[in-house]
């Protein structure tokens, strides 16, 4: 079966809003002081594990209206890949290689998981879809690219739960940057 792997870059307050500078908050970019050349080769090799993208809206709306312009070998397996897109305000025909889930998230997703693509389908930003995945119990691998840095407001990646959630540590990787990947298993 095709594990659903959720990877974010996060503050070390688990904010995950506007990492890379979109506008319309405050601290928004915060993740270009630290990025090195090192990050994209990490981010290339899980690329390389990639089968599907499963995106929100938002994060879709974004990807598809930058993605397309973008040239050179990481580009070109981004375009490539398949996607699906969670939305309720969407309508198919999508552009970038992507349809539309329809129907009942748990039950859509759990048929992509039993698709044998040849690697995982990973969710990258898409913070209410990550979120209502991790609440259904959908998400097999969280990976945190933890960015040295403390926000202090924005939207975080964990929502309010009266539920505990157990992980197990399977991976971790150190960069010169002071950036640490962080890949945890469900319990």
């Amino acid at each position: 079966m095709t594990k659903l792997v959720v990877s974010e870059f996060v503050s070390l307050d688990g904010v995950m809003q506007a990492p890379g500078g979109e506008p319309g908050f405050r601290h928004h970019g915060w993740v270009l002081e630290h990025f090195a050349p090192e990050h994209d080769a990490y981010r290339y090799e899980e690329l390389l594990e990639t089968s599907a993208l499963l995106l929100g809206r938002v994060t879709y709306e974004g990807f598809s209206g930058a993605w397309p312009t973008v040239t050179g070998e990481f580009a070109d397996r981004m375009n490539a890949l398949p996607k699906y897109v969670v939305s309720g305000t969407l309508h198919e025909p999508l552009e970038w290689n992507a349809s539309l889930l329809k129907g009942d998230l748990t039950g859509e997703v759990e048929t992509l998981k039993r698709q044998d693509g040849g690697g995982h389908i990973f969710v990258h930003g898409s913070r209410s879809l990550a979120q209502e995945l991790l609440k259904r119990g959908l998400v097999d691998e969280l990976r945190l690219m933890v960015f040295p840095v403390i926000l202090g407001s924005g939207a975080r990646l964990y929502s309010e739960s009266p539920d505990k959630t157990s992980l197990t540590l399977v991976g971790s990787r150190t960069f010169e940057s002071g950036v640490v990947a962080l890949t945890y298993a469900r319990k």
